[in-house]
């Protein structure tokens, strides 16, 4: 089984949908997440904060700089993710599909690289 990422993408300063929406997203997204879960497809998942609460870390010259984020200048931003475990990618692709429903937002699939050790 291979894992993908799907990653959850939200449009910086988006009209904010009316609360019961937001409510029945996060009730879709529980129901979504406790599917994975009973079919051993859940590795892990998150919702994240605002791009704005980002802090970039880089390293120049050996000296520590921060700053505040996100690291890239675009509206579109990371919302949040699922990790999940796919015998494919079109199963990975049925999944991104079935989260995307469930938050109401777009989700790109990537698959890890395998690990060299392995």
């Amino acid at each position: 089984m291979t894992q993908y990422l799907l990653s959850v993408h939200m449009v910086e300063g988006a009209e904010e949908p009316p609360a019961d929406v937001i409510q029945r997203m996060y009730a879709d997204v529980d129901v979504f997440n406790k599917k994975l879960q009973d079919q051993g497809k859940w590795v892990f998942a998150g919702g994240l904060h605002p791009a704005n609460t980002a802090t970039v870390v880089r390293v120049q010259n050996g000296e520590v700089l921060t700053s505040d984020g996100p690291f890239a200048e675009s509206k579109e931003q990371l919302g949040g993710f699922w990790v999940v475990t796919a015998s494919d990618l079109d199963e990975a692709l049925k999944l991104a599909a079935e989260g995307s429903q469930a938050c109401g937002a777009p989700v790109e699939v990537r698959p890890f690289q395998d690990d060299p050790a392995s």
